[in-house]
């Protein structure tokens, strides 16, 4: 299905019935790395798998900013009214969670995985790979990572909802900085699942599935 955002197009599948859900993959993948879990999930939630903007299916771009995607998914949250949102985010999908949480009362819970507050916070074997990567590529979802995200404690401390904080024991990710996270949000919950990489657990994988049922079976 196509949503057209802020003059672009989104692609986005839905699956199953219940509450909703909306899963957000992350930097050059799109929503089918959660094809496996969206099938677990599916009786459980009405799944919501959405492609970023110049990601998938949906509109390219010739310039992006997570603050233009997150604007996106809250207009996509508006236009469809949906409500009582589970919102689970990986890795750009997960900063995008960070910042969209702040703008709107329609996500009730946050999860997100592999997410970081800044450039710096990633490991340093991932920020040469990129740079050299984009050295080659000039691609703007690259240079995106390179230059983004901003975002501040005090930011993060204005999330009221329940949250919970995930990465890999060995994650890109730096774990001071899924720390820091988890800390500015207040009550969040902080999970350091132990042999886990970025996206061991995550992509085309089950496991996913299994830690959002039983996050959002807490009270």
């Amino acid at each position: 299905m196509i949503q057209h955002v802020n003059g672009i197009d989104l692609f986005y599948e839905v699956k199953g019935t219940g509450d909703p859900l909306l899963m957000v993959h992350g930097n050059s993948e799109d929503h089918t790395i959660f094809d496996e879990a969206a099938e677990v999930l599916k009786d459980r939630f009405t799944v919501y798998l959405v492609d970023s903007r110049d990601h998938g299916q949906s509109t390219k771009v010739s310039d992006l900013h997570y603050s233009d995607m997150a604007d996106d998914l809250l207009v996509f949250l508006n236009d469809l009214d949906l409500k009582n949102v589970t919102f689970y985010g990986f890795s750009d999908g997960g900063i995008l969670g960070l910042l969209l949480a702040q703008k709107t009362d329609r996500i009730s819970r946050l999860i997100v995985s592999g997410a970081n507050m800044t450039p710096d916070g990633v490991k340093g074997s991932l920020k040469l790979l990129v740079k050299f990567l984009y050295f080659f590529s000039r691609d703007s979802k690259l240079k995106m990572i390179l230059n983004e995200p901003h975002i501040t404690a005090e930011e993060l401390s204005s999330i009221k909802i329940p949250t919970t904080v995930i990465a890999g024991e060995k994650d890109l990710v730096l774990k001071r900085e899924t720390e820091a996270i988890a800390v500015a949000i207040p009550g969040a919950r902080l999970r350091i699942l132990k042999g886990e990489g970025h996206g061991s657990y995550i992509v085309h994988k089950t496991a996913i599935a299994d830690l959002i049922l039983e996050e959002t079976s807490q009270n």
